[in-house]
């Protein structure tokens, strides 16, 4: 047990420096659908999906290869200085051309240049601190990593105050001061992009004596290795940002254009409801992912990855339910704007597509391990596929019907990371067998989907059948977990039998739970 209590600990580190700082940045959804219309927003948005998708692109899968080549190599700081001096230079040559012809780019995409130019520089500024922060989570420093993360988020919510609320208030107050100066009544969206480009300029100074500790050492043949380890990841990182971020594009593209970003604005604001489980998906992926790789010689690797996954469905079941049964109760704190809550339809789905999201990430284990990440590349593809494909096929579809377009999107979300899951659970399977405890797995998801249907479209907002559904949940979790319960929290119980814990690998037709 004390292998999965450091494990629990660990990710219980750095979900706090993933809860928090997603919590700070959620502090702001608040302020955004208050302050700003659903235009506004909705722009807003967009213009952080391509944010995004460029952050994936300018750290080209080299996160995941650091922490491969970090654990398998002698020497570990050519790993660290490799990996430093091929993002740092790719990030400067990223930054010239993108400024160059940042005026074409906003064109493209319809955008105001200001816009375009923070962005630009907020993406140079996130990659340049991709190995760093890498660097901290291999060694094994949480707490670190954690106060830079939280310090970042920190320092952005309190510029988006200021700039949002307190500046318009000085400007009014004092129109002849030199903070009013600063204040430009239709820039609204314009301080959010500016907070960030701050927030990400602060944390790069924090984490630059990286930049002047290191010998600027580049070994090419190991580069070599990392970019054909690496590269597959960044194909699965690009088609993971279309999974993710690609429906507000698409919405803001195959709408109407006097409807379009006002529409995506709406569904944003209720996209955010999935925060609960993309806090529990993310904290866990931090934890996990290193883990992974250092017990990976071990020889009961197999069991424990499928222990760990069974346990990550039971506890992401229990969070799935319980956030669609109050979903109306976290509305009026999340979006306290009623303008926003017609999209409320979408979150039953949303929040299901992250779990299925985070189950695929427990499951995508064994092409990593075994040096197969094209495998994920591949997988990854498929779902973008099926993201593209649906979203231009649903969202025309479902506006032609008077219907609303963005569950086309919703729809098209679950369909993707759904797919997803399946075919690494079936591809592992002849490639890496793990041991999972599927009648298990399978039970504790669908008892939990079928309560949130239940709970949400029959007896939405009546809390007695949402808390009697939570109840009968909770009783199937003790039923068939209470000897390793019991034996977490420290009663005085019988220890638990192993094939209680582990499905039993020595054979597998004596085990009743293996399918």
């Amino acid at each position: 047990m004390s292998l999965y209590k450091n494990l629990f600990k660990q990710t219980a580190i750095y979900g706090i420096a993933t809860v928090l700082p997603r919590i700070f940045s959620f502090l702001l959804v608040p302020l955004y659908v208050k302050l700003l219309d659903k235009a506004e927003y909705g722009a807003v948005n967009v213009i952080f999906a391509y944010l995004i998708f460029f952050n994936v692109i300018l750290a080209y899968g080299m996160e995941t290869s650091f922490f491969r080549f970090y654990n398998k190599e002698k020497d570990k700081d050519n790993v660290v200085q490799t990996s430093t001096i091929s993002l740092f230079w790719s990030s400067i040559v990223f930054l010239g051309a993108a400024l160059i012809f940042r005026e074409k780019l906003a064109q493209l995409i319809g955008f105001d240049v200001r816009f375009i130019t923070y962005v630009i520089w907020i993406i140079v500024l996130d990659a340049l601190a991709v190995v760093p922060f890498s660097k901290l989570r291999a060694n094994a420093r949480p707490i670190v990593y954690a106060a830079i993360k939280i310090g970042n988020v920190a320092i952005n919510l309190a510029l988006n105050v200021f700039f949002l609320i307190y500046l318009p208030k000085i400007a009014k107050a004092y129109p002849n001061s030199f903070l009013s100066s600063f204040y430009y009544a239709d820039f609204r969206a314009g301080y959010i992009f500016v907070s960030n480009i701050i927030a990400s300029l602060l944390t790069f100074l924090v984490l630059s004596p990286h930049y002047f500790k290191i010998k600027w050492h580049f070994d090419f043949k190991l580069w070599k290795q990392m970019m054909r380890y690496g590269v597959p990841i960044l194909i699965a990182g690009i088609a993971f940002a279309i999974n993710d971020q690609f429906d507000k594009i698409l919405l803001e593209k195959l709408l109407p254009a006097d409807i379009a970003k006002s529409e995506v604005g709406v569904y944003a604001a209720c996209y955010k409801l999935g925060l609960f489980m993309v806090l529990y998906r993310t904290a866990y992926t931090l934890g996990i992912e290193p883990f992974f790789f250092s017990h990976a010689s071990n020889e009961k690797a197999n069991e424990t990855y499928a222990t760990i996954t069974k346990y990550f469905v039971i506890f992401g079941s229990f969070i799935l339910l319980f956030v669609i049964v109050f979903a109306d109760v976290f509305k009026y704190l999340m979006i306290p704007n009623p303008q926003y809550w017609e999209a409320m339809k979408v979150v039953p789905l949303i929040i299901l597509a992250n779990f299925f999201l985070g189950i695929y990430t427990n499951l995508s284990v064994w092409y990593k391990l075994i040096d197969k990440t094209y495998i994920g590349a591949y997988i990854s593809v498929i779902g973008a596929i099926i993201t593209l494909v649906l979203n231009f096929l649903l969202i025309p579809f479902f506006e032609s019907q008077g219907l609303d377009g963005y569950m086309g999107s919703a729809i098209a979300t679950i369909a993707a990371y759904g797919s997803m899951m399946l075919i690494s659970y079936f591809w592992g399977n002849h490639y890496y067998p793990i041991p999972y405890d599927m009648k298990r797995i399978g039970g504790y998801l669908g008892l939990s989907i079928v309560l949130s249907v239940v709970s949400f479209y029959y007896f939405r907002e009546n809390y007695f059948v949402g808390t009697a559904c939570l109840l009968v949940f909770l009783s199937f979790i003790y039923y068939n977990e209470k000897a390793m319960l019991l034996s977490i929290i420290g009663r005085k119980a019988a220890p638990p039998k192993v094939k209680d814990i582990i499905p039993n690998t020595q054979n597998p037709d004596e085990d009743p739970d293996r399918q």
